[in-house]
């Protein structure tokens, strides 16, 4: 079957997967309402294209935190890929955005060539700093600190699956590290212990002091209000991921895309702000940039086109979201992003009716 469309993938991978791997990548918190939301909310964002505008050359590239990318689309922090797919990558909480393998240069993003480390700030600080010290060693660009788990959300299908990771795989990421006094030979051992170290006393103030032990950039992935992007700016935050980690955590929090023209409204252009969460269309990435975000994460398409066709499944979901992106902005009357605007788009919110200022 030809895939034209990265929806498709996932239907491949729930045939393919074992039902608690693929329930574990699917579901969502209790109703699942903002799993659903994420995804139905972008349909209620409208198209303003422009005319007779020569769109013969488009440039789809841009620069994320000093780094040139190809294009404004990335995969998101995702956990235990090797689930998915033998070749997946190899680590729970700290991802390596960009692989060579799997994600070519000449579709580069993601920092091109550098590499984002996801972490939560642990109860043993001491992980925490082995974490960052082995992300430095490796050449790792920027870190992304989780902070909407101060507590893991309800997730029923996993609940009801018994969900526990399957014989022969291990979190890659704790392999190596000081954990003190853990059976280190027994994978459930390990998966209790990193559970057991989610810190639900993690505040603003643990922003400062990872920036005590690090020089790397630090990106708040989480935020969803305009008060807490307000804060993210006075405490140093290098860029914002606008997130409702896939909907698995609290139910019933607006779509990511509902919440991104907040949050890019209050940190006034002082940081930049990404969107993470329901994109499956180049279109969704068009109105996101329209709403004021520098780019978009993908997880989970990510996960389903590798477990559908490992690499060669991961390559042609990156090569239609931006094919579709292209043509958007064509269809839009937009050469670069900068000429992405505001003004090409309509939403629920405008009122009465959305007419721009005279140009």
């Amino acid at each position: 079957m030809e895939i034209t469309n990265v929806m498709e993938y996932e239907k491949i991978a729930k045939e393919k997967l074992p039902k608690m791997v693929y329930d574990y990548y699917a579901s969502g918190a209790e109703d699942q309402w903002t799993l659903q939301e994420n995804r139905n909310a972008f349909s209620r964002i409208l198209f303003r294209p422009r005319i007779l505008i020569d769109v013969s050359k488009i440039d789809v590239s841009t620069t994320v935190l000093g780094f040139n990318i190809s294009m404004p689309i990335m995969v998101a922090p995702t956990a235990m890929q090797k689930m998915a797919h033998p070749d997946g990558i190899h680590y729970l909480h700290g991802l390596r955005v960009v692989l060579r393998k799997l994600l070519p240069q000449d579709l580069g993003f993601a920092f091109s060539n550098s590499m984002l480390l996801l972490i939560q700030v642990y109860k043993d600080r001491n992980v925490v700093r082995q974490l960052v010290k082995r992300a430095e060693e490796a050449g790792f660009k920027a870190i992304a600190l989780t902070v909407d788990t101060p507590r893991l959300g309800r997730r029923e299908s996993d609940i009801k699956n018994r969900f526990a990771l399957p014989r022969g795989l291990t979190l890659k990421n704790f392999e190596g590290l000081d954990l003190g006094k853990i059976d280190k030979t027994n994978d459930s051992g390990l998966a209790s212990y990193v559970a057991g170290q989610v810190d639900q006393s993690l505040s603003w103030k643990d922003i400062k002091w990872l920036q005590s032990i690090t020089s790397l950039p630090i990106l708040v992935k989480g935020v969803i209000t305009a008060e807490d992007a307000r804060i993210a700016v006075e405490y140093g935050a290098a860029g914002i991921i606008v997130s409702n980690h896939g909907a698995r955590q609290l139910d019933y929090v607006p779509a990511t895309i509902m919440a991104l023209e907040e949050v890019v409204k209050a940190v006034e252009g002082r940081l930049p702000v990404f969107l993470d969460g329901g994109v499956r269309r180049g279109t969704d990435v068009f109105k996101a940039l329209a709403l004021g975000a520098s780019g978009v994460f993908v997880g989970r398409p990510s996960l389903f086109s590798l477990a559908a066709d490992g690499e060669a499944g991961v390559r042609k979901m990156l090569q239609m979201l931006r094919d579709e992106f292209e043509l958007t902005m064509a269809l839009s009357g937009c050469r670069s992003l900068r000429e992405i605007s505001r003004n090409h788009i309509k939403t629920d919110w405008d009122f009465p009716h959305y007419f721009p200022a005279k140009l």
